[in-house]
């Protein structure tokens, strides 16, 4: 079963679509318009069972099989918004919104589900219901979240839910996934450090909040390198270092430092932050100075269900051959993890090819990997739902 034949016909229309939502970005639950395009496209296939609004401003669409003997739902997810990006691509199709630009590929992901929604419901080569789920807020808004806690699961009887991704530098097209953990919980920090300001050239009267921070920022690092078991991993990052002054001869009184936690185990996960307050604390007291930490935790991991990462990569394998099924973790959060806690399921990646990264100002969807996306998410139906 290689790409279907559906989606060559209609792949420019469906990069069509997927360039429209490029040139109108939304961010977080602000995603009315993209929405909007969304719920119109669903009706013009004939869809009519559609719901909006849940987790604030998501879509979900119901797509009946020509019989339900099964009983059974599978949900098949899509994410939305965009990045607070200024998009640097100079396409003909960037972003016409200033300071906002789809970064990430969700308006690949949106447009591959449309397609797989317009093939599903002029076929309906299935028995049961398959429930497509439009996301808004994956970018920090755990929009993810408040879907499932808005009754997704419960009000559409899903039974297992399914999601994609697109990953730059994989060959176009091509798929991968693993079992467990495949992408990492996703925490902050914000640390302020106080001591008692003063003049650059008397420190004895002072207390040099830029000394203890430098020291918070090496100590943070023997977390990884002592604490954790080499075998698991964790990444602490400190990515803003900023005192309350910019001037050449002046200590500050405050220190102000904030990054991120990121790891693929509860246990760590745990250890990890115990050991930055106690890093924290500790160390600024060993400078005379005082540290308030503000720890945020944010998406936890993303763990593939076993026997339907079996289920998502041999459908992967009918779409194109040689699919990757022990891919590396990625130390990146997702907030499709929400709905893998409420529901057996798997996400996988898809190729993006060569070219700019996510969440980044030159970075854009391929649309050559359209069919192979939009092939997968109707076959996971068809699969899991066969026709009778």
């Amino acid at each position: 079963m290689p790409i279907k034949n559906r989606f060559a016909e209609t792949h420019a229309e469906i990069t069509a679509w997927r360039r429209h939502l490029h040139q109108y970005p939304e961010l977080q639950f602000d995603v009315h318009e993209t929405a909007k395009f969304v719920e119109d496209k669903l009706r013009e296939f004939g869809i009519t069972d559609i719901t909006t609004g849940i987790g604030q401003t998501g879509v979900v669409a119901v797509v009946e099989g020509k019989t339900n003997t099964s009983g059974r739902t599978i949900g098949l997810r899509a994410d939305m918004d965009a990045l607070p990006i200024e998009e640097a691509t100079g396409l003909e199709y960037a972003s016409k919104v200033p300071g906002k630009m789809h970064a990430c590929g969700h308006d690949g992901h949106t447009a591959m589900l449309l397609g797989a929604a317009q093939y599903l419901a002029e076929t309906r080569n299935f028995d049961g219901r398959c429930v497509l789920i439009f996301q808004p807020a994956e970018e920090g808004g755990g929009g993810g979240n408040e879907m499932v806690k808005d009754g997704l699961m419960d009000r559409w009887s899903i039974d297992e839910v399914y999601g994609m991704h697109n990953m730059p530098d994989y060959p176009v097209g091509k798929f991968a996934i693993r079992p467990g953990a495949l992408l990492a919980a996703a925490d902050q920090f914000d640390i302020v450090i106080d001591g008692q300001g003063g003049h650059a050239a008397a420190p004895h009267e002072a207390v040099d909040t830029n000394l203890a921070a430098a020291h918070v920022v090496v100590a943070l690092q023997s977390i990884a390198s002592r604490n954790v078991d080499p075998i698991k991993q964790v990444v602490v990052s400190v990515c803003t270092l900023r005192s309350d002054t910019d001037s050449h001869n002046v200590l500050p009184q405050t220190v102000r430092l904030r990054g991120t936690v990121r790891t693929l185990d509860e246990d760590v996960r745990d250890l990890a932050e115990q050991r930055l307050r106690d890093l924290v604390t500790h160390t600024a007291a060993a400078y005379q100075c005082r540290a308030d930490i503000d720890y945020e935790r944010g998406y936890p991991v993303t763990v593939n269900h076993d026997q339907e990462t079996v289920y998502a990569a041999d459908v992967a394998e009918k779409v194109v051959p040689d699919v990757w099924r022990d891919t590396p973790p990625i130390m990146a959060g997702e907030d499709f993890s929400y709905m893998l806690n409420a529901r057996p399921g798997a996400y996988i990646m898809i190729g993006n090819g060569d070219g700019a990264t996510v969440h980044h100002p030159m970075y854009d969807f391929n649309d050559d990997a359209i069919p192979a996306g939009c092939s997968w998410f109707a076959e996971m139906v068809e699969t899991r739902l066969p026709s009778n």
